[in-house]
């Protein structure tokens, strides 16, 4: 298939193709190439080849193919530049030739039905470890910036930069092969690819930083790709929870943004704005998983929370003793900060702000999220409650100094002024 074309395409044009094609061609760079970082340079080569030529010349019939292909031959040319690797060249063009038919008529494995889902089971390899899979894929197919997978593993950024150079190396010191993998594989890479999905709508659901509070494109990237999942792995009590759980947060979309961008907290979102149909098909995908025989994911207990939440008519409605019992499974399954900050917040509905906040406290003082933003929120909303007024303001103005997304500094802003 000849990689040429005649379609004309101004530099927007360009740059959407760069944007669906990035991922699919630095996976493909990565396995011929068998090193990261020059499998990024040689993308990143290739799109700025495109950015020149394309304008003039069209796109090609086949983007990705000439992106590969121009990115595999500027690699070439990188490593005949450094004499310390001029042994890797033989080596690389008999792989590249035997590879050329694959890199110009690359087409996506039948078995996924999806570009996108089959790069993320490819990426999530075994031989790295499980957060330096989700951490690699969502930095690099999925195009989340490094503050993002930051936010996403609660590090700081400069954490996560160096554990992203390192998983590059063992990638590159370690030769590991980044192959489509073969069905009989799937379940040793599931639990990394559900830990990207969720993690990208996450990212969707409430942004890391910007203007705006959601990134609904993401979320809607993230349940399409739980419902590939579920008709990849049918019965799987696990992706049925996770799919559950995106569909009954996202149900709740319209409500969560007044008309001028500011948040609205659960208590005082319109119902009638929910998305009931997707309420109804997340509250069966949830029945379906937890009567599945075996052990329960933490996807499924969330994704039960989520539904106390949206099966009430009206906010006093909500069981909130069920829904402390079920962050307590939750700890026990899957215990992270923001579990028990979530635990603790729920707690104080049942048992009073007080109790709530020696939990608070208590996760503050064993670190690792002590500077969160979220936390100190939460502390804050319990001090009003208990008549610490001072307190309150001063907690509210340490969560206004760590939060990055607009809407949510907004909020903060007007907790302090009523105080």
């Amino acid at each position: 298939m000849s990689v040429h074309g005649t379609i004309e395409a101004d530099r927007d044009t360009v740059e959407e193709v760069f944007r669906r094609e990035a991922a699919r061609v630095l996976a493909t760079l990565i396995r011929l190439l068998g090193d990261f970082s020059l499998a990024e340079e040689a993308r990143q080569e290739a799109f700025a080849a495109a950015v020149e030529k394309w304008p003039s010349q069209g796109i090609p019939a086949n983007p990705s193919a000439w992106l590969i292909q121009t990115g595999r031959n500027k690699a070439i040319d990188t490593i005949r530049r450094e004499a310390v690797f001029r042994t890797k060249v033989v080596d690389l063009e008999m792989a590249s030739a035997a590879a050329e038919s694959e890199t110009t008529d690359e087409m996506p494995d039948e078995t996924f039905g999806d570009d996108r889902l089959r790069l993320i089971f490819t990426c999530c390899h075994p031989a790295l470890g499980g957060e330096a899979q989700v951490a690699l894929t969502l930095r690099e197919v999925c195009g989340l910036s490094t503050p993002a997978v930051a936010r996403a593993f609660l590090v700081s950024e400069e954490t996560m930069a160096q554990r992203l150079v390192r998983a590059k190396k063992k990638i590159r010191d370690a030769g590991i092969p980044y192959e489509t993998p073969g069905p009989s594989a799937l379940d040793q890479r599931i639990d990394g690819v559900l830990a990207v999905v969720y993690a990208v709508f996450t990212e969707g659901y409430a942004a890391s930083d910007g203007a705006n509070l959601m990134n609904a494109e993401l979320c809607l990237e993230a349940i399409r790709l739980g419902r590939l999942l579920d008709a990849l792995l049918p019965d799987n009590a696990t992706v049925m929870g996770l799919l559950a759980l995106m569909l009954l947060h996202d149900a709740r979309r319209d409500a969560r943004v007044s008309a001028a961008g500011d948040v609205v907290l659960l208590d005082h979102q319109n119902r009638t704005l929910w998305n009931h149909g997707q309420i109804d098909e997340g509250l069966a995908l949830v029945d379906r998983s937890l009567r599945k025989p075996g052990r329960v994911s933490h996807y499924s207990v969330e994704a039960a929370i989520a539904a106390l939440h949206v099966r009430p008519k009206e906010k006093d409605a909500t069981d909130w003793r069920q829904i402390v019992g079920l962050y307590e499974v939750l700890l026990r399954l899957h215990s992270t900060p923001i579990v028990e900050l979530n635990h603790a917040v729920a707690v104080s509905m049942v048992d009073g702000p007080e109790r709530a906040l020696d939990l608070v406290d208590s996760l503050a003082a064993r670190g690792g999220v002590k500077d969160h933003h979220l936390l100190h929120a939460a502390r804050a909303n319990l001090l009003v409650r208990l008549g610490r007024t001072d307190e309150a303001r001063e907690a509210y103005g340490m969560s206004l100094k760590g939060a990055k997304l607009e809407p949510e500094r907004r909020l903060l802003a007007k907790r302090i002024a009523e105080l």
